[in-house]
């Protein structure tokens, strides 16, 4: 990659792109992912409205490459803060150009301002391209996240 990508706010004026994008990114984690009606009337004004969440256009050479997602958490339990990559989606025909390490180094520096205790993110089962990525900047498996799914409400 010959140039540092631009991290460009993403606007309320910018929700169709942002979801657009953001329905690629969870499809292509999630071939089932079918958005809520509660996610498509409220996860990108929760995010925009929120202001310890960043979100960022990655762009280069003058185009969106995709996004990225990250802020500050207070610790639940202690005194502390804690730094946090929600999401990071390059469009396909950007992957493996450097891009999205050269994004995370400038999203980690930016993070660091704020004197985290630590930075922390998730990686989704089987995908193992973002845990290499995550790991060869420093990253360490620390836990494995497990998930009840919600049982069906019976309308009677």
């Amino acid at each position: 990659m010959s140039a540092l990508p631009n991290l460009v706010p993403v606007e309320p004026g910018d929700r169709e792109n942002f979801v657009k994008m953001a329905e690629q990114h969870f499809l292509e984690l999630n071939p089932e992912f079918t958005p809520a009606q509660d996610w498509k009337a409220s996860y990108f004004e929760n995010i925009i409205g929120n202001r310890n969440y960043s979100l960022r256009w990655i762009v280069t050479g003058g185009q969106r490459a995709g996004f990225i997602l990250y802020g500050i958490e207070e610790h639940r339990f202690l005194p502390r803060k804690t730094g946090a990559i929600y999401e990071l989606y390059i469009v396909p025909e950007q992957r493996r150009k450097g891009i999205a390490r050269a994004c995370v180094e400038l999203v980690i520096e930016e993070l660091q301002k704020s004197s985290p205790s630590k930075i922390q993110l998730e990686v989704g089962e089987g995908n193992s391209a973002a845990a290499a990525l995550w790991k060869s900047l420093g990253f360490q498996k620390v836990s494995e996240r497990l998930v009840m799914p919600a049982k069906p409400k019976v309308v009677q």
